[in-house]
């Protein structure tokens, strides 16, 4: 069996949510507050940037951290990296770098006035990082970091949909009977079996309408049914591909749990910054309602 890809797990989770419409698995879909409050704290450090600042916003994924801070000042000039492979199309007004580790930056000592980050910082090895970090920012200059917290909505949302993956991939095989079914077609067996909309609606009713546990079931009884004519090599490929993602999304959220794990270490994660010369100027828990559970940390830090 393949390993799963964390590159492309990253890769296949900003094409899929590119443009900032989606939150990828992340919280519930539709929940946009998220957005908001993000957006809000992210303009709001914009406003203390200054004039033509230029910008450096580390894991940058599909840039929506440029395009909201770019909407807020559009003298700044930001300049995205990312490690996924692949990136979407850079906002208006911004650049991007695909396949850069934030261990070992391409850039020039102190090129940048400021460097941003949201939920990517922690996942890299934070006394690199950190150092990569302050090596590129220029002196006086300053960060943002908004992180998650093991305790956090995220972090949560996620372990759940691991579950419901898990559940439809592993315990009933739901990519396995797909595959098995096919292979009748040399006896002129051909459609969908019953089976999986028995695990779809299983899955469903266990996990949530919309949860893995339902998608990858239906996803497998559709390419069935929609490929009952074509070939079945073609078939068994898309199967493929449907197991190959749910994988890689195990892959993201086993690196996000890791993650979690770092900034739940203060101690090591706050000293991995403080080691590198980066002074912390103020922490902020951010929750979308005051009701909710806490989703990150915002830190504003200083170059010394």
């Amino acid at each position: 069996m393949a390993q799963p890809d964390e590159s492309q797990a990253w890769d296949d989770f900003w094409q899929q949510n590119a443009g900032g419409k989606g939150q990828g698995g992340c919280l519930p879909e539709g929940d946009d507050a998220l957005d908001r409050v993000q957006k809000e704290v992210w303009s709001r450090f914009a406003r203390t940037l200054r004039k033509g600042a230029r910008l450096l916003d580390l894991a940058t994924g599909d840039g929506r951290v440029m395009r909201w801070l770019v909407a807020a000042r559009r003298d700044v000039k930001p300049v995205g990296c990312d490690r996924a492979p692949e990136l979407p199309e850079a906002p208006r007004g911004t650049k991007m770098r695909a396949g850069v580790s934030l261990e070992d930056l391409p850039f020039r000592d102190g090129q940048f006035a400021a460097v941003t980050s949201q939920f990517g910082f922690e996942y890299a090895e934070p006394q690199t990082a950190a150092r990569e970090l302050a090596r590129v920012l220029a002196n006086d200059g300053v960060a943002a970091l908004l992180t998650h917290r093991q305790d956090g909505a995220i972090l949560e949302h996620n372990l759940a949909r691991r579950e419901a993956i898990r559940w439809a991939l592993e315990e009933r095989a739901a990519v396995e009977v797909g595959k098995r079914h096919l292979g009748l077609r040399s006896v002129g067996i051909g459609g969908a079996p019953a089976t999986l909309s028995d695990i779809a609606q299983e899955g469903a009713k266990q996990f949530g309408p919309r949860s893995p546990a339902w998608e990858i079931p239906e996803a497998v009884r559709q390419t069935l049914t929609l490929g009952a004519r074509d070939h079945p090599a073609n078939v068994g490929a898309m199967l493929n591909t449907i197991a190959a993602k749910a994988r890689n999304e195990l892959a993201r959220i086993a690196s996000l749990e890791a993650a979690c794990a770092r900034t739940a270490n203060a101690e090591a994660f706050e000293g991995a910054l403080a080691e590198a010369g980066l002074t912390q100027l103020s922490i902020e828990e951010l929750c979308v309602r005051s009701e909710d559970k806490l989703f990150g940390d915002f830190r504003i830090l200083r170059h010394a």
